[in-house]
């Protein structure tokens, strides 16, 4: 009826909140149906009725400037691939936190609370699944880290905790 799918699923979910939101005024002098399909039928002639009004904006194709893909560069797919191919070789136990962590963005205590382990079982997870990462790419000759130059103050000793997890482990030496 709308002609978009997105929109017509947008449009069912508004009209079941509606009638939901209706249900203490409904009368049984109908039958629930025909009230359904009334809801309906109002959103929808109203959703219609607003599109008419919208301004429509016509481009032509030959206007529009053309689409410069960037692909990353060989080197860094290699990489990323690297790191997955590491990653993988993980234990359960450290794979599970170093992404709930690295990917998922939960907190150490989330962590914790969701692998029914203490916090400092989870940080030393982390710590040694990111050890056994960066382990993994040295012995392939790939360098994550970028060298940096070493700041001539020192952070502020609240930025201490957030600067020694964002760190890479030291590696030892070969």
């Amino acid at each position: 009826m709308v002609g978009d799918r997105s929109l017509a699923e947008d449009l069912t979910q508004e009209v079941f909140l509606r009638v939901f939101q209706g249900l203490p005024r409904f009368s049984l002098r109908s039958k629930f149906t025909t009230w359904l399909f009334q809801v309906t039928k109002n959103r929808v002639l109203d959703e219609l009725r607003a599109t008419e009004r919208r301004p429509r904006a016509v481009v032509d194709l030959d206007d529009i400037p053309p689409l410069e893909v960037l692909d990353a560069p060989f080197e860094r797919l290699e990489a990323i691939d690297a790191v997955w191919r590491a990653v993988e070789g993980l234990s359960v136990d450290l794979k599970m936190a170093l992404l709930m962590r690295d990917i998922v963005g939960l907190s150490y205590g989330e962590i914790a609370e969701s692998l029914e382990v203490t916090l400092a079982t989870v940080k030393w997870r982390i710590w040694k699944a990111r050890e056994d990462v960066q382990l993994s790419l040295a012995r392939e000759g790939i360098e994550v880290y970028e060298e940096r130059e070493v700041p001539a103050v020192a952070p502020p000793a609240a930025l201490a905790p957030v600067a020694a997890v964002l760190a890479p482990p030291a590696l030892p030496a070969a």
